[in-house]
Order: C-alpha cells, then structure tokens, then sequence
C-alpha cells in the first residue's frame, strides 16, 4: 500500500493550466457573502510579477507577492464614473509553488485562500477581515 503524496495529486509542481483550474475549482467553494458579488472578475495565473508590479508593490523580491486584485474595488465603485477596465486577479505560480513547498500545506488550500484573498480586495476588505471569514467558515 502506498503513502498519499504530502504535495497532493501532483507529482511535479502544476502548470499555470493546472493552476487555473485549480483556482477554477476553488473559486466554486468561496462562501457566498463573497462569491455572489464577484462576477466579471478575470482570474488570471502567471509565473511571476511583472516588473512594474515590483516597483509598485516596493518588493524586496518577487517571491514577495502570492496574488493582487487589480482594478476597482466594489467600495469605490461607482455609476457616476464607470470604469473600462476589467477587474482582475492575479496568481502568481512560482510564489505560489514555493509558499507550498515552504509551509507543506495543501496546495489546493492555498490557491483558494490567496484567491479569498484578494477577492476581499475587490470588496474594499481588510486582511483582518478576510481573516474572520475563512475563520467563521472553518468553525462550521
């Protein structure tokens, strides 16, 4: 009898396909007071930040970011001023990949808390916030 693989199904770190539909799949499971309010927003999966990301996010490194929400959060949102962008989320891969490799957690799991994440970001939520609901969440 085999051990289950501690890094999940894969046996190599997942494509930025296999990755998206990861956070396919975990966008499916993010609770409701978040998820009904979340349509339009592009889930988008790359390797790293780009470079004027770095430079805005002031990162010491690249690893330093796992996933930003860019675009017009819901809480400055507005019918008197509509934007033409599309609201989007970025994950980035290789972060993702070495907070996995670092912390041992499921990498399902962390997909779906970075995307919970910055979906708060697009509600205007603290981190704090965000916090409580996958608290809540796991005390059910």
């Amino acid at each position: 009898m085999s051990k289950p693989n501690p890094r999940g199904p894969f046996g190599s770190a997942p494509s930025i396909e296999e990755m998206e539909e990861m956070a396919e799949r975990a966008f499916e499971t993010i609770p409701p007071e978040l998820s009904r309010h979340v349509r339009g927003v592009v889930i988008h999966v790359e390797e790293f930040p780009d470079a004027e990301t770095e430079r805005e996010m002031e990162l010491e490194s690249p690893f330093d970011l796992l996933g930003l929400y860019r675009g017009v959060s819901l809480a400055e949102k507005s019918v008197l001023a509509p934007t033409t962008d599309l609201d989007m989320i970025y994950l980035y891969r290789r972060p993702i990949l070495d907070y996995w490799c670092d912390t041992g957690e499921d990498l399902e799991h962390v997909v779906r808390h970075v995307l919970i994440h910055e979906i708060g970001h697009h509600f205007g939520l603290s981190d704090e916030d965000m916090d409580a609901i996958e608290a809540g969440e796991s005390r059910n």
